[in-house]
């Protein structure tokens, strides 16, 4: 059984690491992946969301450890946590995004991803999340799909660079 645990201010670096991994491999984003400003500031967020007090979470990730290598992370699972305006389908007004999903090379093919995400889907359901969404590449919409996500009707998106 693949062990799971909720990620750490200390996990902050491997997760920026497997974040860029991720960038490498989407089609539009491999050339902006690599060193640059992001990880920085990115690693400074994990850190101080992941240091929030349980009831004040708003980053929850969740990570598979590297069962070779010590402080390196095999897989994660990072999402955010919003608060909007209730409405008749979501009365508490809770809305969750999967954005960070992630396996290192070494260690594709033994369920971590799926488990990682299991535990932040569990973490959501226990807060009452009414809506998760995300957006999935090619590679992994069969296992979203998997865990009961959908296409729903339309998503648009704005853009600016700065």
């Amino acid at each position: 059984m693949t062990e799971v645990r909720p990620a750490v201010p200390a996990d902050a670096p491997e997760l920026v690491r497997l974040r860029n991994l991720m960038f490498e491999e989407m089609p539009g984003m491999a050339a902006l992946a690599g060193p640059g400003a992001w990880q920085t500031t990115a690693e400074r967020m994990l850190r101080e969301r992941l240091a929030a007090p349980a009831e004040e979470l708003t980053m929850p990730s969740f990570v598979v450890d590297d069962p070779g290598r010590p402080g390196r992370l095999a897989a994660c699972a990072v999402g955010t946590l919003e608060e909007r305006l209730p409405s008749p389908g979501n009365p508490d007004g809770l809305f969750g995004f999967v954005f960070n999903i992630c396996t290192d090379p070494d260690h594709r093919r033994r369920g971590y991803a799926r488990a990682c995400t299991e535990a932040l889907l569990d973490w959501f359901d226990g807060r009452r999340v009414g809506r998760i969404d995300l957006h999935a590449s090619s590679g992994g919409e069969a296992l979203y799909r998997s865990l009961g996500f959908s296409e729903h009707s339309i998503a648009l998106s704005r853009q600016r660079s700065y």
